[in-house]
Protein backbone atom coordinates (compact mmCIF):
# COMPACT_ATOMS: atom_id res chain seq x y z
CA UNK A 1 0.00 0.00 0.00
CA UNK A 2 1.37 3.23 -1.03
CA UNK A 3 1.85 5.73 1.79
CA UNK A 4 -0.18 8.72 0.85
CA UNK A 5 1.28 12.35 0.59
CA UNK A 6 0.88 15.23 3.96
CA UNK A 7 -2.17 17.14 2.63
CA UNK A 8 -3.54 14.85 0.02
CA UNK A 9 -6.57 12.68 0.48
CA UNK A 10 -7.33 9.27 -0.88
CA UNK A 11 -10.58 8.39 -2.59
CA UNK A 12 -12.31 5.30 -0.62
CA UNK A 13 -15.15 3.70 -2.23
CA UNK A 14 -18.12 2.92 0.30
CA UNK A 15 -21.06 0.08 0.10
CA UNK A 16 -24.05 -0.04 2.43
CA UNK A 17 -24.49 -3.89 2.07
CA UNK A 18 -27.76 -3.48 3.39
CA UNK A 19 -28.81 -1.64 0.86
CA UNK A 20 -27.25 -3.10 -2.36
CA UNK A 21 -29.60 -5.08 -4.78
CA UNK A 22 -26.01 -6.07 -6.82
CA UNK A 23 -27.87 -4.55 -9.96
CA UNK A 24 -24.55 -4.10 -11.14
CA UNK A 25 -24.93 -0.41 -12.29
CA UNK A 26 -22.06 0.39 -10.68
CA UNK A 27 -20.39 -2.07 -12.51
CA UNK A 28 -22.00 -0.82 -16.74
CA UNK A 29 -20.11 2.58 -15.68
CA UNK A 30 -16.76 1.11 -14.09
CA UNK A 31 -15.98 -2.52 -14.54
CA UNK A 32 -12.66 -2.51 -13.43
CA UNK A 33 -14.08 -1.40 -9.93
CA UNK A 34 -17.03 -2.98 -9.56
CA UNK A 35 -18.08 -6.32 -10.12
CA UNK A 36 -21.60 -8.47 -8.86
CA UNK A 37 -20.34 -12.34 -9.83
CA UNK A 38 -22.39 -15.38 -9.95
CA UNK A 39 -23.07 -15.39 -6.58
CA UNK A 40 -24.84 -12.36 -6.89
CA UNK A 41 -22.82 -10.19 -4.81
CA UNK A 42 -21.25 -6.62 -5.25
CA UNK A 43 -16.96 -6.66 -5.42
CA UNK A 44 -15.52 -3.51 -4.89
CA UNK A 45 -12.43 -4.69 -6.58
CA UNK A 46 -10.40 -1.48 -5.85
CA UNK A 47 -11.58 0.32 -2.96
CA UNK A 48 -9.05 3.11 -3.27
CA UNK A 49 -9.32 3.88 -6.86
CA UNK A 50 -7.04 5.93 -8.68
CA UNK A 51 -7.61 9.77 -9.23
CA UNK A 52 -7.88 8.30 -13.19
CA UNK A 53 -11.23 6.77 -11.82
CA UNK A 54 -12.69 9.69 -10.69
CA UNK A 55 -15.34 10.57 -12.65
CA UNK A 56 -15.89 7.01 -13.45
CA UNK A 57 -16.20 6.36 -9.41
CA UNK A 58 -18.81 9.38 -9.20
CA UNK A 59 -20.99 8.60 -11.99
CA UNK A 60 -21.57 4.81 -10.27
CA UNK A 61 -22.31 6.23 -6.97
CA UNK A 62 -24.65 8.19 -8.78
CA UNK A 63 -26.38 5.61 -11.20
CA UNK A 64 -26.88 3.21 -7.80
CA UNK A 65 -30.90 2.81 -7.76
CA UNK A 66 -30.35 1.98 -3.84
CA UNK A 67 -28.03 4.67 -2.91
CA UNK A 68 -25.91 2.19 -1.73
CA UNK A 69 -22.88 3.21 -2.99
CA UNK A 70 -20.97 6.58 -1.65
CA UNK A 71 -17.36 8.18 -1.50
CA UNK A 72 -15.04 8.65 1.19
CA UNK A 73 -12.30 10.71 1.82
CA UNK A 74 -9.46 10.15 3.74
CA UNK A 75 -5.87 11.72 4.87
Amino acid sequence: MRKIPRGETRTKIIVDYNRCESNARCMQVAPDIFEVREDDKLYVLNEHPPESARERVMKAVRVCPKQALSIGEQE
